[in-house]
């Protein structure tokens, strides 16, 4: 197999392209770096459209082409470089499930990488991105979620209606303690950007309001949205609905 050693190969000036968030949202496709993330994708049963590899290593199999260590490095996101990049289809679905978290106008994509990671270890039927969320297929985010992009279902609303169940708003300080809440399924937990929270018609939308009980003034919103998860999903604090 021919090693790919020139920068201004056009196959990697495609994967380039895919750093901006336009030409992933016209192509359906994203860049996922590093052999822990292709080795997430590929235990999820998610295939590589294509994939690059530094020459000399074997990350990826048959189906990734060799690249020159130094090339590769040129294209990746990270400082440190990479020693495997693939490209992989975004999938999304309906909002369904007896368990969905719910983002809202959620920006940093850090914070939405995160809560994905969150949403897949206590067990959500999906993540639901409703408007002005960041990409969760951008490089930051799909790196926080450590994989999880490939494991939880993604799904896109734009209106508080299309939610499934019950809808539970998170906001500081109103509301029932979240630990206290009768329990509920299916139902939809909705968590708002950091700094304004929900908007209050999103709030009025909602069947409940509910908050985390703190010491200080705020959570980061990943952390709040992972702790409230964890509250509703641990059976010794949760009170049957009637």
């Amino acid at each position: 197999m021919t090693t790919i050693t020139s920068h201004n190969n056009p196959r990697l000036k495609e994967l380039r392209k895919l750093q901006r968030r336009r030409d992933r949202d016209r192509s359906g496709l994203f860049l996922v770096e590093g052999e822990d993330l292709i080795a997430a994708a590929t235990e999820a049963g998610r295939t590589a459209i294509e994939g690059y590899r530094a020459a000399g290593t074997a990350v990826g199999g048959d189906g990734f082409d060799d690249v020159d260590p130094d090339v590769l490095a040129g294209v990746s996101t990270l400082g440190s470089g990479t020693r495997a990049i693939g490209v992989y289809e975004q999938r999304f679905v309906a909002p369904t499930g007896l368990l969905c978290l719910c983002l809202w106008g959620v920006g940093d994509p850090g914070n939405v990488g995160t809560m994905l990671r969150g949403a897949l270890a206590f067990g959500a039927s999906c993540v639901v991105l409703g408007p002005d969320c960041a990409d969760p297929h951008s490089p930051k985010a799909v790196r926080a979620s450590m994989g999880a992009i490939f494991a939880v279902g993604l799904a896109r609303v734009s209106d508080v209606r299309e939610l499934p169940g019950e809808r539970v708003a998170l906001v500081a300080g109103a509301g029932e303690p979240l630990s206290q809440m009768e329990e509920s399924r299916p139902v939809t937990l909705l968590v708002g950007a950091e700094r304004d929270g929900l908007p209050d018609e999103v709030v009025a939308a909602c069947g409940r309001v509910a908050h985390i009980p703190i010491a200080s003034e705020s959570l980061n919103a990943a952390m709040a949205a992972t702790v409230a998860l964890y509250e509703m999903t641990r059976p010794s604090t949760r009170v049957p609905k009637s």
